[in-house]
């Protein structure tokens, strides 16, 4: 018997049967990863899946009550976006200048980010005698905590002239003064408000223990100022018990803190860092200003809102202006 007959398969068969083979393995992983269920729509051919649903529930904070609801919600808005998206491809506004600077910088601030997280991770929580030793170390804030009930009238910054002055020098109450304010066509808010020794400013808070009850001051937050009367002075402590929680948070930030500028001054020292402008490096070159000291921990009390404008920066730059 000829055992010659069976012959190979011509070799541009078998390139091809390699070919289909490669393909159909291909296919059959692409199917493999693709699980089902995870697409939930189609914009003109581009997918949006339940991963990215997922993040935008998250980064919205959605409770789970909450979440199929809003589970729709969002999904409309991924279809919106992806609909200006590809319009915004269309017309190449992706490789607009502007355009293109704002991603990077985006993508710059994510790595960061990014990298900030994985190097110091979670900050470790503090001991329980770290908690009672800022407890006992800040005073002001909890045991000693003052509250300032104060009656103001919010103006303008140029309608503190020398002539208001004069009135608000000699002026007995707050009422004098929106008195003349009123004659004279000026335009003012009163309002009310409470603040404690853990909201303010250390200095403001010193100078408001110091005044007396009816006293007038002024306090300047740019194009607008307050004039402000303080009408009671109370005490109102907390107990390790009720801050603990609050100072716990406050250290943890801070800890948080203190580890990224300390990678960030490692990383400068081991770096080569060269300013190619006389200006940057001249600032570079300046000390450093101060840290400002860490800020109070608010600890809830029953007191009113304060006004939106109000803050911690604003009582800073006020305390300059305190008559």
């Amino acid at each position: 018997m000829n055992h010659s007959i069976y012959a190979r398969p011509a070799p541009r068969l078998l390139c091809a049967a390699l070919v289909l083979l490669a393909a159909a393995g291909l296919s059959a992983c692409g199917d493999k990863d693709k699980k089902p269920g995870q697409s939930l729509a189609s914009v003109n051919g581009k997918e949006i899946t339940i991963l990215q649903l997922n993040e935008e529930l998250q980064r919205a904070g959605v409770q789970s009550a909450q979440q199929a609801v809003a589970s729709k919600q969002l999904l409309e808005s991924l279809i919106d976006r992806q609909l200006l998206q590809n319009e915004a491809e269309k017309e190449k506004v992706d490789r607009d200048p502007k355009v293109m600077q704002a991603i990077e910088r985006a993508k710059s601030l994510i790595l960061a980010q990014a990298y900030m997280q994985k190097r110091i991770g979670a900050a470790v929580r503090p001991s329980k005698a770290e908690v009672e030793a800022y407890f006992t170390q800040n005073p002001q804030f909890f045991t000693q905590r003052k509250q300032f009930d104060m009656r103001q009238l919010i103006l303008p910054t140029s309608a503190l002239n020398d002539e208001l002055k004069a009135v608000i020098d000699g002026a007995r109450s707050l009422g004098d003064v929106a008195q003349w304010l009123d004659s004279h066509k000026v335009a003012y808010a009163p309002s009310q408000v409470s603040r404690t020794s853990a909201d303010l400013a250390p200095e403001l808070s010193r100078k408001l223990a110091a005044m007396s009850k009816g006293q007038l001051f002024i306090v300047r937050e740019g194009e607008r100022s307050l004039l402000v009367s303080l009408s009671d002075v109370k005490d109102t402590p907390v107990g390790l018990d009720a801050a603990a929680p609050q100072i716990e948070q406050f250290l943890v930030n801070k800890k948080s803190k203190d580890a990224a500028d300390a990678e960030l001054k490692r990383l400068r020292a081991s770096a080569r860092i060269e300013y190619f402008n006389k200006d940057a490096s001249a600032t570079a070159a300046a000390p450093a200003p101060a840290a400002p000291a860490p800020a109070p921990v608010p600890v809830p009390v029953p007191v009113p809102a304060a006004p939106s404008g109000s803050t911690s920066e604003s009582n800073e730059r006020g305390v300059a202006g305190l008559k």
